[in-house]
């Protein structure tokens, strides 16, 4: 699962298989031991638990490169790799 971000603590990844055709556009996201699939049109926690301090700063990342992401997540879709997008700051 390739890495396409990283920024106080937080693992941001983006990978996309066959069978998830329909999924709505995610990333994964890993934190200290914590786990989870987080939507990118409104930063909302679709599977496992997320820290919400981690969260809060997750979802103003997403709100600044939603654009990006969503690039991504069409290459990841055509099986291509995607870009590493700038971390917050």
């Amino acid at each position: 699962m390739p890495t396409i971000s990283m920024f106080y603590g937080i693992l941001v990844s983006m990978f996309f298989e066959e069978g998830e055709r329909h999924s709505l556009p995610h990333i994964h996201v890993r934190y200290a031991g914590e786990k989870a699939s987080v939507a990118i049109g409104d930063g909302s926690v679709l599977a496992g638990t997320f820290p919400p301090k981690q969260l809060k700063l997750l979802q103003a990342w997403i709100e600044i490169h939603r654009d990006e992401l969503l690039a991504d997540w069409e290459l990841a879709l055509a099986g291509e790799q995607p870009y590493k997008i700038a971390p917050l700051q």
